[in-house]
Formats: C-alpha cells, sequence, structure tokens
C-alpha cells in the first residue's frame, strides 16, 4: 500500500485540522525559583527580630488610616511560602502550554517587595507616603526621558542622545526661567532645546546617514561640555538673575488628593508630574490608535514598504525624533524647575542613560517604559530610605538592582526584548 493510499484513507478531519504547536518557555518559573531561593537566604542567614511598622497615611491627612505592624521575620518567611507558591503554579502553566498570566506576575511582585520590606524595616518605621512618593518624582525625568526615546526608536532612530536633551533642557529652563520670571518660559525653553538636540541628531542620522549610536554619544559629550563651560563662564558669576528660577509649587487636586495613601502620592505632585500623566497617555494613544502612530511604527519595522505605499520615511522620522526631543527636554525642566531651583554642572548624572535603559527595559512600549522607570525611581528612593532607618541591606546593592534587571531584560531572561526591526537602520531610497 503507497503512502498515497494511506492519506487518502484517513479521516478528512484529521488532515484539515490545523496543528497548533506550543512553544513552552521556563524563563519565567526559573526567574522566580532563582529570586525566591535568593529572598529565603535573608530571613534564614539574618533574621531580624521586631516588627516593622507600615506608615500608610501622613499624620495630618484628612482620612485617618491606622499603620500596619507585622512581624519582619514571620512575615518573610511567609513571603518565601507564597513566593514558592507562584513559582510552582507558574511552573505548572508552562507545563499545560498555556501563557504565564499576567496577574501571577503582579503578585509575586507585591509579595516580594511586601516581604522584603518587612524584613529589611524590622524595629523601624516605613514611611510609604513618602517612600512612594519620592519614587514618583525621582521616577518623572526618566519617564519624559523613556517617553523620547521610545517615540524615536519606533520610528527606526536610536536614540542615545536623551542624556543630552536632558541635559540642554535643565540648562536652559534655567536661565530661560531666571530671566522671564517664571518657570512656564522655562518650561517652553527646555522643550525647544531638546528639540535643537534632536534636530542635530536628526540631521547627521536621517539626512547624512551617519551611525546612529556613534552621533548620540558625540551630543552627550558635546552638551556637557558646553553647558559646564557656560556655567562656569555665565551662570556662576551670575547666579541671582540667570541661574535662579521660579519652580513649579505643589498644586494639590482637590478631592482625590484626600484619598488614602494613593492621593498624596499621585495628587499632590507639581504640574510637570500632572503632565506627565498625560503625556504617558498621549503618547500610548498617538502610537497604537492614531494614523500617526500607526505610520511612525511602519517606518521603524519596515521602511522600504512604507515607503512603498506613499509614506514619506525621512519625514515621518524626522517628526519622531523631533517630537522625542521635545518630551526629554521637559524630563530635562524637571531638574531646575521643581527638585532644584538652580542648574549644576552635569545635573543629570546619566539620567539620559537610565532612560534608555528603561526603553529597553520596557520593550520600546510607552506604558512597559514608564513603569520600568518606575522601578528605577522606587530603587533609588528605596536606598536612601533604608539607609535612615539602619537596614542591613547595602544601598549600593539597591542601586544595582534594576541594572541587573535590564542585564536579564536584555539577554532575554524575563521575555523577549526584541526592538523595532529597522531600529538604528539609516533608510536609503533606491
Amino acid at each position: 500500500m503507497s503512502l498515497t493510499t494511506h492519506v487518502n484513507d484517513a479521516p478528512q478531519s484529521d488532515i484539515d485540522q490545523p496543528r497548533v504547536v506550543a512553544v513552552v518557555s521556563w524563563k519565567a518559573p526559573v526567574i522566580f525559583g532563582l529570586f525566591t531561593v535568593l529572598f529565603a537566604l535573608l530571613p534564614l542567614l539574618v533574621p531580624r527580630p521586631g516588627m516593622t511598622t507600615f506608615r500608610l497615611a501622613e499624620q495630618n491627612a484628612a482620612i485617618a488610616v491606622p499603620d500596619v505592624l507585622l512581624p519582619a521575620t514571620a512575615t518573610a518567611w511567609v513571603a518565601v511560602l507564597l513566593l514558592a507558591l507562584c513559582t510552582g503554579y507558574a511552573a505548572m502553566t508552562v507545563l499545560a502550554h498555556r501563557r504565564l498570566p499576567l496577574w501571577l506576575i503582579v503578585v509575586y511582585v507585591a509579595v516580594l517587595l511586601i516581604g522584603f520590606l518587612a524584613w529589611a524595616g524590622a524595629g523601624a518605621t516605613l514611611p510609604m507616603i513618602g517612600l512612594l512618593a519620592g519614587a514618583l518624582a525621582l521616577a518623572t525625568p526618566l519617564i519624559f526621558g523613556a517617553l523620547g526615546g521610545v517615540i524615536g526608536e519606533r520610528a527606526g532612530v536610536v536614540n542615545i542622545a536623551i542624556e543630552a536633551q536632558m541635559l540642554a533642557g535643565a540648562f536652559t529652563a534655567a536661565i530661560a526661567g531666571s530671566l522671564a520670571g517664571t518657570p512656564w518660559a522655562g518650561l517652553v525653553a527646555a522643550m525647544l532645546a531638546g528639540v535643537l538636540v534632536a534636530l542635530v541628531l536628526g540631521v547627521f542620522t536621517i539626512t547624512y546617514y551617519v551611525d546612529q549610536v556613534i552621533v548620540g554619544v558625540v551630543l552627550n559629550v558635546l552638551v556637557i561640555g558646553i553647558t559646564t563651560f557656560l556655567f562656569r563662564q555665565v551662570l556662576a558669576p551670575n547666579t541671582e538673575t540667570m541661574n535662579s528660577p521660579d519652580t513649579f509649587s505643589v498644586v494639590p487636586i482637590p478631592v482625590l488628593s484626600e484619598i488614602p495613601l494613593i492621593g498624596p502620592i499621585l495628587f499632590q505632585q507639581s504640574f510637570i508630574v500632572y503632565l506627565m500623566y498625560a503625556v504617558v497617555a498621549l503618547v500610548w494613544f498617538g502610537l497604537y490608535r492614531t494614523r500617526w502612530g500607526l505610520r511612525l511604527r511602519a517606518v521603524g519595522e519596515h521602511p522600504q514598504a512604507a515607503d512603498t505605499v506613499g509614506i514619506k520615511v525621512a519625514a515621518t522620522r524626522y517628526r519622531a525624533v523631533l517630537l522625542g526631543g521635545a518630551v526629554a527636554g521637559l524630563g530635562g525642566a524637571f531638574y531646575t524647575l521643581v527638585s532644584v531651583p538652580r542648574f549644576n554642572q552635569e545635573m543629570t548624572a546619566g539620567a539620559g542613560f537610565i532612560a534608555l535603559a528603561a526603553v529597553i527595559f520596557g520593550k520600546w512600549d510607552p506604558i512597559r517604559a514608564t513603569l520600568a522607570a518606575l522601578l528605577f525611581g522606587f530603587a533609588t528612593n528605596l536606598q536612601g530610605v533604608l539607609s535612615v532607618i539602619g537596614s542591613p541591606v547595602p544601598s549600593q546593592f539597591m542601586l544595582m538592582l534594576p541594572y541587573v534587571v535590564t542585564i536579564f531584560a536584555v539577554a532575554g531572561l524575563v521575555g523577549r526584548s526584541r526592538p523595532p526591526a529597522a531600529d538604528g537602520e539609516p533608510y536609503i531610497k533606491s
């Protein structure tokens, strides 16, 4: 009997039925298990007697919320048990060829965070309002920088110059705000400075096809040099007139700011933080729900195909790079118009590179990049809080943690991280 006969004799339903091959990845369960074991070593090797107090409201809050007291070591062991259960469930999900649910990741991170804070804060009081509000403040310029990077790289232009755009924004915001006597002038000037740096980036990379990484690095060095020189020669001798801008004050939103816990954190902020909320939503909506966003993403993925259907690749990339520069400039304005009411040389201190890491960790998505920037801000603020309360965790470890997680993300250990297909590739029209 021939092979053809066997095929013809087979039930037609079996032949027509599509075969679905599920790709099983053990990355998530392995990472869960690794972090569970590492966390279990803390209460095992360094038990922390005493109670940890979680303060969930300010003393003068309109709605009183009682403090939460948890036994440090016992809470840590309960967290270890819950983390082990989450790891087991993740393994069962992989064995069943199902996708890992997002809620499981959220629960795992939340349990790990609560258990770690309870262990690290033994015998002390953790001001959760200050911890989370401080994390948001530190993350705000990073979010602006990350959003600027997402916009440019979605169009296919690698933006290593986020640091330069933020530093130029901080510098011009201080000068314009001081001379005009209003922070609004500084805000506009910061956006224009970011656009100017982005324009130089676009001219060299889009028009003249120079390597995008090299141009970005050169711009960073150039802006650092220019702002440092002008600071020493112009701003330092004329601090009162040219480097003393008015700052945006905190504006509580009625009713919302009185919500326990989240109200003081999210709705007792300055205008730039509220603007950040709007920019995150607008960037997400623009990228995924508008014609402009569809064309921008098409240019970043397959510029030749986009050109074939009539999309102007160079013009689209220019608009994306300039818009990203304006958004990154807003992040620089935060330093001189909210954080510190004056410009200091190299005051961004590498925040642009952290924002770039947030872009990669967030997989070139505005929401995920925002969450990644919040992680960096939280880790930075947490190391300060832990050092104040006398935690045994070295502060350098907390500062290192987000970068380690980013390395895992880039290496693909916490999921696939793929940039736009044409990211970094110049488009030469044939």
